[in-house]
């Protein structure tokens, strides 16, 4: 399997070879559409003029960098935040994994490790570390024993929830109306 999204060619390919680009991504996919969250890291590095590099983001003029999330179009609806959020999760990169950020999963020793190590990261509770998970799992064959689990129904074979599950067109629709689908049952129970 291979994530494909309905985003330009190149920011599927720089998601693909970038774990910094994936992780940026999975950030900023919130609150906007995912087509829109995981091609920002693409127009990040375009702005940028060269490739992302977690060190440089992170020692980043915050100022600076809120301008190149903000110029139009802007990478997210909350450019301000989501440059400062962006900023704080390659500090901890830098820190914590040597500034590798397939460090942060590439020797978790288990899946509940890695839903752990994911959920420290500025933006991401549970429920994102999760998705966050599965879609390494499905997607990335980073599969640390009990990936599935830690997952959640995210890590479910064949499920349709989440960006984790997005290989085609098909599968998109599955997972839009998926999402329809809570949506209206949580409007019901309201």
């Amino acid at each position: 399997m291979t994530l494909t999204l309905p985003i330009d060619e190149q920011a599927n390919a720089l998601l693909q070879r970038s774990p910094l680009a994936l992780l940026i991504g999975m950030v900023l996919d919130q609150q906007i559409p995912l087509e829109k969250a995981f091609s920002s890291p693409y127009v990040l590095q375009q702005r940028l003029g060269h490739d992302l590099d977690v060190t440089e983001l992170a020692d980043y003029d915050l100022d600076a960098l809120t301008e190149i999330f903000s110029k139009p179009p802007a990478l997210h609806r909350f450019p301000k935040a989501m440059a400062a959020r962006v900023q704080e999760v390659c500090r901890i990169i830098v820190e914590r994994y040597d500034a590798d950020t397939a460090g942060v999963w590439s020797d978790a020793k288990d899946g509940k490790e890695l839903v752990k190590r994911v959920g420290e990261l500025p933006g991401f509770g549970k429920q994102k570390a999760q998705i966050f998970v599965a879609l390494l799992g499905k997607q990335y064959g980073i599969r640390p024993k009990g990936w599935r689990e830690a997952a959640g129904a995210y890590g479910e074979e064949g499920s349709h929830r989440s960006v984790a599950d997005i290989v085609d067109d098909k599968s998109l629709l599955q997972v839009r109306e998926y999402k329809q689908q809570l949506k209206a049952a949580a409007k019901a129970k309201a």
